[in-house]
């Protein structure tokens, strides 16, 4: 009780009292009532809070972890969007979904949407394979299966890993993550860095959302 409410009647303590106990069970009912707005104020929460840091720090361990981590692949995304890049990851994506596919009628339909959007000369996201990889890729177009994809999937997976990925590791949308609140921070730039990490913290919460 603070020093306040310690200096008033007895009286008035048992009405404080009494209004807290109304209070409390006012709060209880209108729950159901409160939840979506409860749910918004969660999303704010930042991913620093949302993430244990031994999650994060094995991001670092392999690239594999951090594309099969959803927040990682959350974040991985977004900075492959910041360098004009992400067709890479949505390929490998891509990929990984279709590899999922149990329908034979949709492989074909499926093979041909993604090899038109990623491999294609016209495609309109082009990835980066050798012409050996692309010739074999589109050779296997004509009869297409579970694995038509998985050697341009690897040569993808391997840019990333000798690149982008290594790179994300030294960026804020990484940084930001593994390190605690305030860690490193120097009394000149200790502002600046905490309000850098709330703003990258946030792009990355919307796309996890």
């Amino acid at each position: 009780m603070c020093k306040g409410l310690a200096a008033l009647p007895a009286t008035c303590l048992k009405s404080a009292k009494d209004m807290k106990h109304r209070l409390g069970f006012l709060l209880q009912k209108s729950d159901s009532c409160d939840y979506g707005s409860s749910q918004g104020k969660k999303e704010k929460i930042s991913a620093s809070q949302r993430l244990s840091q031994e999650e994060v720090r094995k991001w670092a361990d392999s690239l594999e972890n951090l594309i099969h981590h959803e927040r990682g692949l959350a974040a991985f995304r977004a900075f492959l969007k910041s360098e004009y890049s992400e067709e890479n990851i949505e390929f490998w994506v891509s990929c990984e979904d279709y590899k999922k596919t149990k329908s034979p009628a949709k492989l074909s339909p499926k093979a041909r949407k993604i090899y038109d959007e990623f491999i294609s000369v016209q495609a309109t996201k082009e990835v980066n394979l050798d012409s050996c990889t692309r010739e074999k890729t589109s050779h296997n177009m004509q009869e297409p299966t579970l694995t038509c994809f998985d050697e341009a999937q690897r040569k993808i997976f391997t840019l990333m890993e000798k690149d982008s990925y290594r790179r994300f590791l030294k960026s804020p949308y990484y940084l930001d993550l593994v390190s605690p609140p305030g860690a490193g921070c120097g009394p000149e730039n200790c502002k600046r860095n905490h309000a850098h990490t709330l703003d990258c913290n946030s792009n990355i919460i919307s796309q996890c959302a």
